[in-house]
């Protein structure tokens, strides 16, 4: 039986550290663990494991970043082996520009693990992003 309150609190303890700067809920993330961005955006899909979401999706996004994005988690509730995060998102982007955005994280943990993820954004201002800043 999943235990739902150790589980919101690994995740909780996850995005504590990565607005401080110091880690991020990607280091819960499993080798083999998929990761569905849904909708329609530069970078919607599935990625098949973590090395193909950070090197596809999250080192290019850091790489457009000039410092590193700062989360403010609204909600977290978990659900049996099921983690759901509500939150924003804030940075500068390498040309100066502020990037925000909101998310909502699915996120399925299996032995302090996240085993499978998808997420939700807004598309619009990810792409505009994307499209406008060049990794360094």
């Amino acid at each position: 039986m999943p235990n739902e309150a150790h589980n919101k609190e690994l995740v909780r303890q996850s995005f504590d550290a990565w607005r401080a700067g110091t880690g991020s809920p990607f280091n819960l993330l499993a080798e083999t663990a998929p990761w569905m961005i849904v909708g329609r955006s530069a970078a919607s899909k599935t990625y098949p494991n973590r090395e193909a979401f950070m090197s596809e999706v999250i080192h290019p996004f850091n790489a457009r970043m000039s410092g590193h994005l700062v989360p403010t988690v609204h909600d977290i509730y978990a659900d049996g082996d099921t983690v759901i995060v509500s939150f924003e998102a804030d940075g500068t982007a390498r040309d100066g520009m502020p990037y925000h955005n909101t998310y909502a994280w699915f996120l399925k943990m299996r032995d302090d693990r996240i085993v499978h993820a998808i997420a939700f954004y807004d598309s619009v201002e990810f792409n505009e992003f994307w499209a406008r800043v060049q990794p360094a």
